[in-house]
């Protein structure tokens, strides 16, 4: 990958709708090398996917909990059986294995504190946890799906 490579995601990054031409033009680079590197990004996986960014507050999913947890199961087979349990509960946007003190850390997102309740209900009844921990996000100061690409190197 080379720096008209990182130019080329920094830009889809920013704005995925904008036609080759659009990103052609800011590269510098005609259109058809353009549209071939965009194609070769997504052959090897490093475009992954182009998603619409949705407005949680209009679809009344703007609750942000971050889930703590701790267990005292670390075989391969808990860790399969967790990942199966909390994978396909459409609240959780995302699950990091972590070191230190916490274990597994959820971002949970939901309508309300009551949507909150029965989702750790779910969680609760299908993987024994020996510890859940529940903090509430009060304001969200910044958020980016843009990972950092240096666009100079």
């Amino acid at each position: 990958m080379d720096a008209t490579d990182r130019k080329i995601l920094h830009l889809l990054q920013a704005d995925a709708d904008q036609t080759v031409r659009q990103i052609a033009e800011q590269i510098p680079l005609s259109v058809t090398p353009c549209w071939k590197r965009i194609q070769k990004l997504e052959q090897d996986g490093i475009i992954r996917a182009r998603v619409a960014l949705l407005d949680a507050k209009k679809i009344n999913a703007d609750v942000t909990v971050f889930v703590a947890i701790k267990t005292d199961q670390h075989s391969s087979e808990w860790i399969e059986r967790f990942n199966r349990a909390v994978s396909d509960l459409p609240e959780v946007m995302e699950i990091y294995r972590m070191s230190g003190e916490i274990d597994y850390l959820l971002r949970v997102v939901v309508s309300s504190i009551e949507a909150y309740d029965r989702f750790y209900k779910k969680l609760v009844d299908r993987i024994e946890l020996s510890n859940v921990t529940s903090s509430f996000a009060m304001e969200q100061m910044k958020f980016t799906t843009a990972l950092p690409i240096n666009v100079e190197a």
